[in-house]
């Protein structure tokens, strides 16, 4: 009888691995139209010359995180401001430029992207861009000063995800942009075709390998990302990143629970346009006001999901929420 529930209990080990196996080697990358529902055409043609240098930041493993610093007046909170998915901080300048003034501000290429990914689309581990901001704040900030980390899109989610984790009480304040709460969150638009393309089979295989501790594949690509031919075409699209790992993927946005991120954030804004293709800016507010009552919200009438990142409103906004602490 012993033998028999042993027996039983390997076999359905060796088919439920079996399984994951399937579902991770039976979806493929496919070829991507370039037409994209971002609209990355907006920073195609920035060469970046004109931007703040890249400077490198030696990390734990001795990779080079490349960041853009921008100087602040005295006593004002430095700020650290994170890129969205497939770019990276050039598309950042010209508001990190604009907040100069009110905070010492420093915009990273996030390890996987830009023009140093070290390993383009992928990290060694999950969390490994926590590890990385963390190391970059304690390496930078001033005796006493305010942190405030702000993000656009995936990078708003990253904000929530370290909110949540274990550095979070590095944070005094937040600021979201058009913030990616996860795929099953409400505030995503279920209409923005185009955008990626998820390999959601393999991502449940690799997720199934992962609760046994077992990380080998997890530097397969899950995630591809719809680059319009124009940006990949121009003069840095070299640049771009169009596919994430397993390690990236589920390093890059909140946790499984992204309501416990929302409720560990500090004092934070969040700024979304009523015309953004991938977020239901309305949304925002009750969802997140649900669980946490430290939130303000401001809906921006007509920008798009890379336009609020620009917007002279956004600007506005930021300046005034920096200059409360």
């Amino acid at each position: 009888m012993i033998w028999r529930i042993i027996t039983g209990a390997v076999l359905a080990v060796v088919l439920a691995f079996t399984g994951a196996l399937g579902l991770i080697f039976t979806q493929n990358p496919k070829e991507m139209s370039g037409q994209s529902a971002a609209d990355f055409s907006l920073w195609a043609n920035d060469s970046g010359e004109d931007a703040a240098p890249l400077q490198p930041l030696r990390m734990a493993d001795g990779y080079d995180l490349m960041v853009r610093t921008y100087g602040g007046a005295d006593n004002v909170p430095l700020l650290v401001i994170l890129h969205g998915a497939g770019w990276h901080g050039l598309g950042l300048d010209k508001l990190a430029n604009g907040l100069s003034g009110h905070a010492d501000v420093i915009v990273p290429d996030l390890r996987g992207h830009g023009t140093s990914p070290g390993e383009r689309g992928t990290l060694s581990y999950i969390g490994e861009f926590e590890d990385d901001l963390a190391r970059m704040i304690y390496m930078l900030k001033k005796p006493d000063q305010k942190i405030i980390m702000a993000g656009h899109g995936a990078g708003g989610g990253l904000v929530m995800r370290f909110a949540g984790g274990p550095f979070g009480g590095l944070l005094d304040g937040a600021v979201l942009l058009a913030p990616s709460l996860g795929p099953k969150a409400v505030t995503v638009r279920q209409t923005s075709d185009g955008w990626n393309h998820v390999l959601s089979r393999r991502i449940l295989g690799l997720r199934f390998l992962n609760s046994f501790g077992i990380t080998a594949l997890n530097h397969l690509p899950v995630v591809q990302i719809n680059m319009p031919k124009d940006v990949l075409d121009g003069p840095i699209g070299d640049t771009a990143t169009t596919s994430y790992s397993y390690n990236l993927n589920a390093s890059y946005g909140p946790h499984r629970d992204y309501l416990a991120d929302v409720a560990a954030l500090p004092p934070f804004i969040v700024i979304a346009g009523t015309a953004d293709p991938l977020s239901v800016a309305d949304q925002y507010a009750p969802t997140m006001g649900a669980v946490t009552d430290k939130g303000r919200y401001d809906l921006l009438l007509g920008a798009s999901h890379l336009g609020v990142v620009d917007d002279p409103r956004t600007l506005g906004i930021i300046k005034g929420f920096l200059d409360e602490f």
